[in-house]
């Protein structure tokens, strides 16, 4: 368990947020991510960060950086779709220089503008080509809300990312509880949570799951709404964490909050913990 650090003064400095509230896990922009460009990683902080996985204890199997939201790898311009796959491999390279595994991504929007299965083409050729760019690290694709053109929201559509990822060594992905009571799959009783594993093993299948954000929503299942929430202060109820933290196909990856209030970060984090019977 963990929460998406800020990297404000360098980005080893998530280490020691992270350690404040009790992480064991964690979240974190490598570079702005409200800018498409940024200064290259110093030599220092390089290092710096790499020490610090050692010191804290946090290894590169529990650190799920996240690519800006800038990019979008299915944009039917060639011209701007080339500028946000330039983007993502210098995310891709700085990961690879801090010792990472993962880079998480939002999949990208069609922006109405060519078909959504153009658009799934076009996603996963470019993560091909940042694949044969830079070595070593995993894409993984996260599970969106459904909001208007983004690609994402439905099983299906990762599922078919994947089928032309070239190397399926380096593809993933990653469950937003948010995103997915959004997009259309219930979460909040057993019937449903049992049905929507089912199908997200039956589609895409478990063994490409490599992260969690663990949110609640402030809107209810379908609404299509990206609306975070603090654990148990929104729609998905008690129930869904502790079934959520007793499932064993979860063990043993990066669970991410992105939860609305950092100043309860700890508590979320140790409260979740706590439900583990």
């Amino acid at each position: 368990m963990g929460a998406h650090m800020s990297t404000q003064g360098g980005v080893s400095n998530a280490f020691l947020q992270a350690n404040e509230i009790g992480a064991r896990a964690f979240a974190l922009f490598t570079k702005n991510q409200r800018r498409w460009d940024s200064k290259p990683l110093e030599e220092g902080e390089i290092k710096k960060f790499k020490e610090f996985m050692e010191e804290y204890n946090i290894s590169s199997d529990y650190i799920l950086p996240h690519n800006s939201y800038l990019h979008n790898l299915g944009n039917g311009d060639s011209e701007k779709r080339e500028k946000s796959l330039n983007a993502f491999i210098d995310e891709m390279d700085r990961c690879n220089k801090l010792g990472l595994k993962y880079i998480n991504i939002h999949p990208g929007s069609h922006l109405n503008q060519i078909s959504v299965e153009e658009c799934i083409e076009l996603i996963a050729s470019s993560i091909n080509e940042a694949h044969k760019k830079v070595p070593n690290i995993i894409v993984v694709l996260e599970t969106t809300a459904g909001q208007g053109s983004n690609i994402g929201s439905k099983f299906e559509e990762i599922r078919d990312i994947i089928n032309l990822v070239e190397d399926k060594e380096r593809i993933g992905v990653c469950i937003d509880t948010c995103h997915t009571l959004s997009a259309g799959y219930e979460l909040k009783d057993e019937e449903g949570y049992n049905k929507t594993m089912e199908e997200f093993e039956n589609i895409i299948g478990f063994k490409y799951l490599r992260g969690v954000h663990l949110n609640d929503s402030k809107f209810d299942t379908g609404s299509k709404k990206d609306r975070h929430d603090s654990i148990g202060k929104g729609v998905l109820g008690e129930d869904f964490f502790i079934r959520f933290m007793n499932d064993e196909r979860f063990d043993n990856i990066p669970i991410i909050l992105e939860t609305i209030d950092s100043n309860i970060w700890k508590d979320e984090i140790s409260y979740l913990y706590s439900l583990i019977k």
